[in-house]
């Protein structure tokens, strides 16, 4: 019987944007250069945040200056494309891997079975968006769902995704639609780019990651090793230069 492969299980870490995309842009290139393993990991945004696409370079002057409870939002450059998301009552997932072979659509359905899996275990059948090469024209990542994104029955967008690749490492991150402010969405967006989401009644945040850490194992075949981020590797984070 072959030994399932061991993947690292970093915990939930909120944190800033920026930091945050710097840790995925860490990962890959540690993974990338052969001296990390493949890589799950689950994430928040404090304070809340935009984040652009790497080549989004068009996007309202006034989102600079949007505040929420009090605070500043941030705007953040991912390291990968795609069009801008909100996070603020999001859940963002990472994988770090090598070991998802084919086209950049296939590894994004391959990569996306266990947020399917996970959910279905949950009680909520999720498919894949059909929108079409249009969605380049929307600057909301949530206003339109392409075959990388998830929906649910009512055609309402829950889960966007992005991707990169540096040779055969990849690092798709994506966000989960849980409880967003429908007002800042709204005022994020435009008044009409808000839907809200359905989903089950007291699911906390513990019950959906363990979810799909269970799916995630059954579907890439391996088992995780629990291991913080130590001194050492924050500091690497740290000095990194920050994207931009």
């Amino acid at each position: 019987m072959q030994n399932k492969q061991v993947w690292r299980l970093i915990p939930l870490i909120a944190t800033t944007g920026n930091l945050q995309m710097a840790i995925d842009h860490w990962l890959l290139e540690q993974h990338e250069s052969g001296n990390h393993p493949s890589t799950l990991r689950f994430y928040t945004w404090s304070p809340a945040a935009i984040s652009l696409g790497y080549h989004q370079k068009q996007y309202p002057e006034y989102w600079q200056n949007l505040t929420w409870q009090g605070e500043k939002l941030d705007l953040v450059r991912r390291p990968s494309g795609g069009r801008a998301v909100l996070h603020q009552g999001d859940l963002t997932y990472a994988v770090v891997t090598s070991e998802i072979k084919g086209s950049r659509l296939q590894v994004y359905g391959k990569i996306c079975e266990f947020l399917i899996a996970g959910w279905r275990s949950l009680g909520l059948e999720l498919n894949y968006g059909q929108a079409g090469r249009g969605y380049i024209h929307n600057p909301n990542c949530f206003g339109t769902a392409t075959g990388a994104d998830l929906i649910l029955a009512d055609g309402s967008k829950l889960i966007g995704s992005a991707q990169l690749r540096r040779g055969e490492a990849i690092l798709q991150h994506g966000s989960i639609l849980l409880h967003p402010d429908a007002d800042l969405f709204k005022q994020v967006f435009g008044k009409d780019a808000f839907t809200p989401v359905q989903l089950p009644q007291n699911l906390s945040l513990e019950t959906l990651i363990e979810a799909l850490i269970v799916a995630a194992c059954d579907c890439f075949h391996m088992q995780i090793e629990v291991q913080p981020l130590s001194e050492t590797e924050w500091e690497a984070i740290l000095t990194q230069p920050i994207l931009k």
